[in-house]
């Protein structure tokens, strides 16, 4: 990373500043997905406990 933030510093002109920019912009992209996708997993896991909690309660 320190690599691609040296490069980005090197260059001149408005080329560095689209690319800094595009890569904001993927990277809350990736974080944004990731969130959703975690989430939905976590959604997804309670709904399953509860059904399994039920399952055992209602079949002793």
């Amino acid at each position: 990373m320190k690599k691609v933030f040296k490069r980005l510093k090197s260059q001149k002109g408005m080329s560095g500043v689209l690319v800094a920019l595009l890569l904001v912009i993927v990277g809350v992209g990736l974080v944004a997905g990731l969130n959703t996708a975690l989430t939905d997993m976590k959604d997804d896991m309670v709904k399953d406990a509860n059904t399994s909690v039920q399952n055992s309660l209602n079949n002793p």
